[in-house]
C-alpha cells in the first residue's frame, strides 16, 4: 500500500478519499507523493496527467474514462469508487461501496485493490474496455433515479398527491431486493392502459417515458 499520495481535485470525491485517507494514517501530501490521484472531472483528466512528471504512481477516479487517459504515464491503474457523493460529505460516504479496480499489470491491479480496501471499498476487477458498459449501469441506477423520482412527482402534483410520499416507497423497494410487485408483475393491462390514459390527458409529454419503462419491466 502507498504510504503517501497526492491528490489532485478536492471536490465531492477527493474531499471524502483524503478525509479517509487521514484517518487511516496515510500521508495525504501537495508533491512528492508515491501516487497522484486524479480526482478531476473526467475532460480533465489527461491534460492534468500530461502536466505531471513521469516517475510516480498515478491514477483516476473515473468511472467511464479509459487507462489510455493516463498517457504518457506506463505505472497506472483506475479506481472509480461505485457511489454518489454530496458536497461536504464526509468519508463514511465511501462506507460499504464497491470499487472498481482497472489495471494493466498485475501490480497496478494490487496497489489498486490495496487502495480500495483501504478506503473501506469492497474492490473488484474491471476491464478497460468494458468501463462504458459498466458507467452507463451505474448511471441508470443513480443518476435515474432522481429522474424517475422527478417524473413520479409531478404525477403526484397534478393528482394532488405529496410527492413526499414517494420517498418510503422508494425506500421499500430497495430494502425488499427490488421484488416487483404491481400491475405489470400482476399482468394487469387494463390498469396500465389507465395509466397511459391519465398521463395522456394531463401530461402527454411524460407518456413516452411511462411507455418505455412498462416495455422494460413487462420483459
Amino acid at each position: 500500500m502507498f504510504e503517501s499520495i497526492q491528490i489532485v481535485g478536492r471536490g465531492r470525491v477527493g474531499s471524502a478519499i483524503a478525509a479517509r485517507l487521514h484517518e487511516r494514517g496515510v500521508s495525504v501530501l501537495e508533491a512528492g507523493a508515491e501516487l497522484v490521484l486524479l480526482c478531476v472531472p473526467d475532460r480533465a483528466i489527461a491534460e492534468v496527467a500530461r502536466s505531471v512528471e513521469p516517475g510516480p504512481w498515478i491514477a483516476h477516479t473515473s468511472g467511464a474514462n479509459p487507462l489510455s487517459a493516463l498517457d504518457p504515464h506506463e505505472r497506472r491503474f483506475g479506481l472509480h469508487p461505485l457511489q454518489t457523493f454530496v458536497a461536504g460529505g464526509s468519508a463514511a460516504q465511501l462506507d460499504g461501496s464497491y470499487g472498481a479496480v482497472t489495471a494493466e499489470t498485475d501490480e497496478g491491479r494490487a496497489h489498486g485493490f490495496a487502495l480500495a480496501e483501504t478506503l473501506g471499498l469492497e474492490p473488484f476487477a474491471l476491464a478497460d474496455e468494458a468501463r462504458p458498459l459498466y458507467h452507463a449501469g451505474a448511471a441508470i441506477a443513480s443518476n435515474y433515479l432522481v429522474t424517475l423520482h422527478a417524473v413520479a412527482s409531478e404525477l403526484f402534483e397534478e393528482a394532488g398527491a405529496p410527492p413526499e410520499a414517494l420517498v418510503p416507497l422508494m425506500r421499500r423497494t430497495i430494502e425488499n431486493g427490488f421484488e416487483l410487485t404491481g400491475p405489470i408483475a400482476r399482468g394487469d393491462w387494463g390498469t396500465v392502459d389507465a395509466h397511459r390514459r391519465a398521463i395522456r390527458r394531463v401530461r402527454p409529454d411524460l407518456e413516452p417515458v411511462y411507455e418505455v419503462l412498462a416495455e422494460a419491466t413487462a420483459r
